[in-house]
């Protein structure tokens, strides 16, 4: 992965590589500070090849220095979202064994008493100091030789469920999904614009490899500002930015109908359902500049998508069921939709999605029951719940946990989000399964409004019973101020059915 940079770094040295604030660093300058910062982390640090490195701070040109030197020591990144707990972060260090972590000043203090407890101690360095500068100040060393099969990322999973996961990735692997970025999203050159508004930890930065190594100027922001975002659409040229469905939204409501994008040239989304409705309306302010993917950290981004061009269309039922949908099998990736022996389903029929190509993870660091389970005969099972159209066209329903049985028929919750949305006074929503003693389950709606507005039970009924078959219809409806989240913004259905529960043992 680092070779990859240091091409471009001495093809165009000159060339602006990361702004963050009003700090602008050119490739060939990135290329110095990465090779001397790498250099110290063997000789001072004293780490060896393949020792993990745990990047934990938010938004800050560092993180992409760091990660680069990182790789250009032969050490495996373990990048973690700044907004985790500190017992949070504690846990994935302990967890694979991190030998190092780099971390801000507003995160040290919180996760010091924490990391002394991890034996043996990592070595520990706060980003911008002065010790951090002085590694930089080290001596340079040339790029460590890895295997295309040597670990190059830790992708901890957002542990809706449980403790989190690590999907252990590949240097290979994130070659293929720089790839099929370049096959399938779009073409980069020096000088087009990477903008970072969502955690570098995740989506954002992993897209951000694509054009690093093609040259393009990779532009922080310390977090999403829905008005910073729009200035620097309008700032910059050749913008792409990842953002996820909620972010799309904000954007939206922050601005008004003939709305100039400047210079956005893609905004892809993932990471959770994207509402037709919604989506429709973004591509009336950002015309046809969105890209859907679909993707897990299992394998990073790239299962499916939906190209820039699916998502133009007359509006009719066939556009609309397109948009509903998560696109079309990537470059290079195999994709099928199974029931629980593996055996294929026709078009149209729910089952498990399960995918195999270059950029499926090698398994769950320490952890072979889990990585049984998620990887067989060389396909992963995503756990998500989808089908396939004859076009090839997959439409996701929901996680398999998800799915709400009821009364011997599959309720997928997805279907009556998509109509509680239509009603106006609706802003969130989400839908989990309640034990129902005769029917198994039942569908309860959690719901939070819109400022200012009312809405009843019947009134969300009317529009459920508009658009669904009748017994998929929530049975109930929880009015809430906010739905539970993670630091990714995905609603945690966990927690909503631990309130259902607990309603349950106080009545």
């Amino acid at each position: 992965m680092a070779a990859s940079f240091f091409n471009r770094a001495r093809s165009h040295p000159a060339a602006p590589a990361i702004s963050f604030g009003a700090h602008t660093i050119t490739f060939g300058a990135l290329g110095e500070r990465v090779r001397r910062i790498a250099g110290s982390m063997r000789a001072r640090a004293g780490l060896q090849r393949g020792d993990r490195v745990v990047l934990w701070m938010e938004n800050r040109a560092e993180f992409l220095e760091l990660l680069l030197a990182t790789w250009t020591a032969g050490l495996c990144a373990v990048p973690v979202n700044a907004k985790l707990h500190p017992r949070e972060l504690a846990h994935i260090a302990g967890d694979c064994g991190a030998r190092a972590v780099f971390t801000s000043d507003a995160l040290i203090e919180g996760i010091a008493a924490e990391l002394r407890q991890i034996d043996p101690a990592p070595f520990v360095c706060v980003a911008g100091s002065a010790a951090y500068e002085a590694l930089a100040d080290g001596p340079p060393m040339a790029c460590a030789e890895v295997a295309p099969t040597d670990l190059a990322w830790i992708f901890y999973t957002s542990g809706t469920t449980g403790k989190p996961k690590g999907a252990m990735l590949s240097h290979r692997n994130l070659l293929f999904m720089t790839f099929a970025y370049h096959a399938d999203i779009e073409r980069v050159e020096p000088g087009d614009t990477k903008l970072h508004a969502a955690p570098l930890s995740h989506g954002s930065g992993l897209y951000g490899l694509p054009h690093l190594f093609a040259g393009g100027h990779q532009v922080v922001l310390g977090g999403f500002e829905p008005q910073e975002v729009l200035e620097a659409f309008g700032r910059h040229p050749n913008v792409t930015m990842f953002a996820a469905p909620t972010m799309i939204t904000r954007l939206v409501q922050a601005v008004g109908p003939g709305f100039d994008p400047g210079g956005l040239r893609t905004l892809y989304y993932g990471g959770g359902p994207m509402y037709v409705s919604d989506l429709v309306k973004a591509l009336d302010r950002f015309g046809p500049r969105l890209y859907q993917l679909y993707g897990q950290g299992e394998t990073p981004m790239t299962i499916t998508g939906l190209s820039k061009r699916d998502h133009v269309g007359d509006g009719g039922p066939a556009h609309l069921q397109r948009l509903g949908s998560c696109g079309t099998p990537r470059t290079g990736v195999e994709v099928r939709v199974v029931d629980d022996a593996g055996r294929d389903l026709p078009y149209g029929e729910p089952g498990e999605v399960i995918t195999r190509s270059d950029c499926v993870m090698a398994g769950y660091w320490n952890n072979p029951a889990a990585t049984a389970s998620a990887l067989r005969d060389g396909w992963l099972w995503t756990g998500d719940i989808g089908a396939m159209d004859a076009r090839g066209c997959l439409t996701l329903r929901d996680r398999s946990k998800d799915m709400i049985i009821s009364g011997g028929s599959n309720i997928y919750p997805r279907e009556i989000e998509e109509a509680l949305l239509l009603h106006p006074a609706v802003l969130e929503f989400s839908v989990v399964g309640r034990p129902h003693p005769d029917w198994g389950e039942e569908a309860i709606a959690f719901v939070v409004l819109r400022p200012g507005t009312t809405a009843g039970p019947a009134d969300l009924d009317a529009v459920c019973l508009e658009n669904i078959a009748r017994f998929k219809r929530p049975k109930g409806y929880r009015f809430v101020a906010a739905l539970p989240k993670n630091n990714y913004g995905k609603i945690l259905k966990t927690d909503l059915r631990q309130t259902l529960q607990q309603e349950n043992d106080h009545a």
